[in-house]
């Protein structure tokens, strides 16, 4: 797969004084077209061996192109911060809007190829990490991405020439250090890895470039060229009309089964009940928050639910039971302009919280299976692959000690209907009702049949749904305390 970087491409000096002002006038140009048109990121990642240029390719990106519209990552070993979290999350925060370019010295690959080389992984490990970065690239790509990655080869004997070369020049003996000499004794293990990696992760949609990284001329020359040409190219498809594929069919429930219908809507608690149940479950609550196994987990809870099914209730009281300086709330209204300009799923990794907090969603990651859907604010295409989407994304978060805990709060039609003429009467519930509540109310059967589907292929061992009957409001608030509590504690006792 290398051997094609191997052939000791060269660019005379001349040659490139002479091409390099034109190819930076022509990135600019693109730069400025990218940004005006805003449909899409360009996300550059550039890896390789120790010593081949990736420093110093990315340094001269940075001044070819124009600071306002790019964006550098160098991604070094990961922060206290960003080790309480799932490690896509340091790359998913560092993503590019609509219309900018984003370059990542180092990437999701770095981390995974280094534990392998090392031996603090073994080959299924790396597998598996190799799968979850196909999946991300996948899923920017179908939001719009344009993902370019390059890949800086250098043969062992040049490898060694060129790092006994840098350490020579006093100018540039800072870049060599202990850990290249290491990794250059890892050389054949490395090798191959990186193959094995490159030749997993080269799709369709996301191909490794890989480039000789030997005379520094024939890199840049390359890299700058295959990122000018590959973003006209998007530009101009970008311009032309598309005639987008339509996705299948909605599948039917798993069981044919409506399951919300199979719900005892007609559950109750009595008021005298219900205040021991929530001393009990509150008290509880508290007592596993403070235990000093808390501070190794974190606890997402979500709330989805029937316009009116007292959502907001039941996260003040989860809400009362907790100390405030270590749980937040994340109410999720329509993507603003910031978000728009994002992957779909951008705005609900930034609010991932770090291990011993709780955070809450009030309404969640599901609203694109949901009213999106329904309202059609997304295309057939993009609700349909958000099932695996929202699955991967909830499981990266399970393997990293995270209790995803999703409420859905459900009441019969008639219950909403009644609900809302009361909150029309009571002044200070009337800011509760809207026209869109008595326009979702229209769309009832439309509404069911998005939440049975949303169930059947979201409801997995790792984050399965709590349906919560949600007529009687002592009951769904009793229910979803010690829910709450039962996921806490049993999380806790894992080793």
């Amino acid at each position: 797969m290398f051997e094609s970087a191997e052939l000791g491409h060269k660019i005379d000096k001349a040659t490139y004084d002479k091409e390099v002002p034109k190819l930076r006038e022509a990135l600019l140009e693109a730069q400025m077209d990218l940004s005006k048109l805003a449909k899409f990121p360009v996300i550059i990642l550039v890896g390789g061996v120790d010593g081949a240029g990736r420093g110093e390719t990315v340094n001269l990106l940075n001044e070819w192109m124009d600071p306002r519209f790019l964006e550098t990552h160098g991604m070094g070993e990961p922060s206290d911060e960003e080790l309480d979290r799932p490690m896509m999350w340091r790359f998913w925060r560092a993503l590019p809007p609509k219309g900018k370019i984003g370059i990542f010295l180092g990437s999701w690959y770095t981390w995974p190829i280094l534990n392998r080389v090392l031996g603090h992984a073994k080959t299924p490990e790396l597998d598996q990490s190799l799968e979850r970065a196909r999946r991300l690239e996948t899923m920017l790509v179908e939001e719009g991405a344009l993902i370019l990655k390059f890949w800086m080869h250098l043969s062992k004997e040049k490898q060694q020439k060129r790092l006994k070369m840098l350490e020579k020049d006093p100018k540039t003996r800072w870049r060599v250090t202990k850990r290249d000499w290491e990794h250059y004794e890892l050389y054949d293990k490395f090798s191959a890895v990186n193959e094995s990696v490159i030749r997993h992760t080269s799709t369709a949609e996301a191909p490794w470039t890989i480039v000789e990284g030997y005379d520094p001329n024939y890199r840049s020359l390359t890299v700058g060229k295959v990122i000018l040409d590959a973003i006209r190219k998007r530009i101009d498809e970008a311009g032309q009309k598309i005639t987008e594929v339509s996705a299948p069919p909605p599948l039917p429930s798993i069981d044919r089964l409506n399951v919300l219908k199979t719900l005892d809507l007609s559950q109750i608690l009595s008021k005298k009940k219900y205040l021991t149940e929530l001393e009990k479950y509150q008290g509880k609550l508290a007592i596993l928050t403070r235990d000093p196994k808390f501070s190794d987990i974190t606890v997402i809870a979500l709330f989805e639910g029937n316009d009116a099914a007292g959502k907001g209730g039941a996260i003040r009281r989860v809400a009362s039971a907790l100390d405030a300086r270590h749980y937040n709330i994340v109410p999720i209204a329509a993507p603003t302009e910031e978000e728009r300009a994002q992957p779909y799923l951008w705005r609900f990794w930034r609010h991932i919280p770090r291990r011993g907090r709780l955070t809450i969603f009030d309404r969640s990651w599901y609203g694109r299976v949901l009213v999106e859907r329904v309202e059609k604010y997304c295309s057939e295409t993009d609700w349909m692959r958000a099932y695996s989407e929202i699955n991967d994304f909830e499981a990266q978060m399970v393997r990293h000690r995270i209790v995803v805990v999703k409420f859905w709060l459900s009441i019969s039609k008639d219950e909403q209907l009644k609900r809302f003429k009361e909150r029309e009467k009571i002044g200070f519930k009337r800011f509760k009702i809207t026209d869109e509540d008595w326009r979702n109310r229209e769309k009832w059967d439309d509404y069911e049949a998005a939440v049975c589907d949303m169930v059947d292929r979201t409801s997995t061992e790792l984050a399965p749904w709590t349906l919560v009957e949600a007529n009687d409001k002592n009951f769904a608030r009793i229910k979803i305390l010690k829910t709450l509590c039962q996921q806490i504690e049993a999380e806790m006792k894992k080793k």
